[in-house]
């Protein structure tokens, strides 16, 4: 069966939450242009959450991010409705093409909407039982050839594969968040996995236009795998320098110099609250348990032992976790001891940079480098005044820096990744870094 064959009845799982609602954002607006140039075929997109409400705020946002689309892509539009006389203004178009996007849409509660469906997409929580039984059901409910493509981020996909009965028939369809602006897909696959379900996956990865990076099947694959031992490295180095500044400070201190002097786009802190607090201790837990290789944090625990979560809200604003937000901009940090945000005013933040030691010369920023056409001369430059100097600063910098290409370089080593290039492209597309870990910058 082909990829435009399957693609005729899909149906998405967990659809309307985070990463879920990207996917089906990908997916309405490729559906509603194959039925526009295929108009002897039927195509159904099948939404599928546990929620009413959330699905509604589904269809709210399909809706606006179809019309965006639209509009960027009128040019197109005018060749697909050149045999409409009835459309003559952009508008109009636009305004059909969104009709036509929320016409191949059904939503629901039931997994029985997809009945029918030889391709689904599965964005659920990352919850092993949870998973497994969903399988199970899809299985019973589904014609036998279904595939499954799950964005499982953590769950090794052999023990989801196995436990569910459908091995040879899911792979792991990793998107980063947004789904519908991130250029990355890590597919992760199986030892046992139908060759053409593989063929599949990279097919539907070209025609959506994502940068596929494969991963082995080993639990935090790539992504995670890099991400969860980072934050535990800034973890490691609050825990120390709390005992010299305080727990406060030590929070700023590492968030900032991971920021500003890695020039990365977040703090590792305030990374970690964008996935949610919640979210990284789950995936500790999942890779703990199939690596055994001491991934836990009790400061993580902590935290969500006093309700802190992080996080976004629905609208994707940022949640308070171990940093306070107000409009996106960081104004607080918490102190679990008193349990309490302490602000950070202008004085406090100035005496407590000054701790540590001048930023080098000249001072870049990831937001000016984004786009910049001598950006490996300016990093080299930049590390290279870090290789010569030494500051508390710098020698953070360092120390954050040789820890996450000491992990990059494991993951290599561990089967996890086929090659440090790979690596480099999850940091450089998944989390929009300026530069891979594994480099000769230090």
């Amino acid at each position: 069966m082909d990829l435009n064959t399957r693609l005729q009845n899909v149906a998405v799982i967990g659809s309307a939450g985070k990463m879920g609602s990207g996917i089906s954002l990908l997916l309405a607006l490729e559906l509603a242009y194959r039925a526009l140039e295929n108009k002897d075929r039927t195509y159904l997109l099948n939404l599928i959450d546990v929620h009413d409400a959330a699905l509604q705020g589904l269809i709210r946002y399909l809706r606006e991010q179809a019309t965006k689309d639209a509009e960027k892509q009128v040019s197109r539009l005018r060749r697909i409705y050149a045999d409409r006389e009835d459309l003559v203004e952009n508008g109009e178009m636009v305004q059909e093409f969104v009709h036509e996007v929320l016409l191949h849409v059904r939503t629901g509660k039931s997994l029985a909407l997809a009945k029918d469906s030889t391709l689904v997409f599965e964005a659920a929580f990352e919850k092993e039982d949870l998973k497994i039984g969903l399988y199970q059901e899809l299985a019973a409910l589904c014609p036998p050839e279904m595939f499954i493509l799950t964005n499982t981020s953590s769950i090794p996909l052999h023990v989801l594969a196995e436990a569910a009965g459908i091995s040879g028939r899911i792979i792991g369809y990793h998107f980063y968040n947004p789904p519908a602006v991130q250029k990355l897909l890590e597919i992760i696959t199986p030892e046992v996995c139908d060759p053409d379900l593989q063929h599949l996956a990279a097919e539907l990865a070209q025609v959506l236009g994502k940068q596929v990076v494969p991963s082995h099947d080993i639990a935090g694959f790539i992504g995670n795998g890099h991400f969860m031992r980072d934050g535990l490295h800034g973890l490691r180095e609050v825990e120390r320098l709390a005992q010299e500044h305080g727990f406060v400070k030590a929070v700023y201190l590492v968030d900032k110099v991971s920021r500003d002097w890695l020039l990365r786009p977040m703090g590792i802190f305030q990374l970690i609250d964008y996935v949610g607090v919640d979210v990284f201790q789950l995936i500790l837990r999942v890779m703990e348990k199939y690596l055994q290789d001491g991934l836990h944090s009790p400061l993580i625990d902590r935290y969500l032992e006093l309700g802190v979560k992080g996080g976004q809200t629905s609208s994707g604003a940022q949640k308070d976790g171990f940093l306070k937000y107000d409009k996106g901009r960081i104004v607080g940090v918490y102190d679990h001891e008193h349990r309490e945000y302490v602000a950070l005013d202008e004085a406090w933040i100035k005496a407590t940079d000054e701790l540590l030691g001048p930023h080098p010369e000249p001072k870049l920023s990831w937001k000016s480098l984004q786009r910049d056409p001598e950006l490996d001369q300016k990093l080299r430059g930049f590390f290279q005044k870090c290789k010569e100097s030494s500051s508390p600063g710098i020698e953070l910098a360092k120390a954050h820096f040789l820890a996450s290409r000491e992990t990059s370089l494991r993951l290599v080593q561990d089967g996890v990744a086929n090659s440090a290039e790979d690596v480099n492209k999850v940091l450089t597309l998944g989390f929009f870094h300026l530069y891979g870990p594994v480099n000769d910058y230090l």
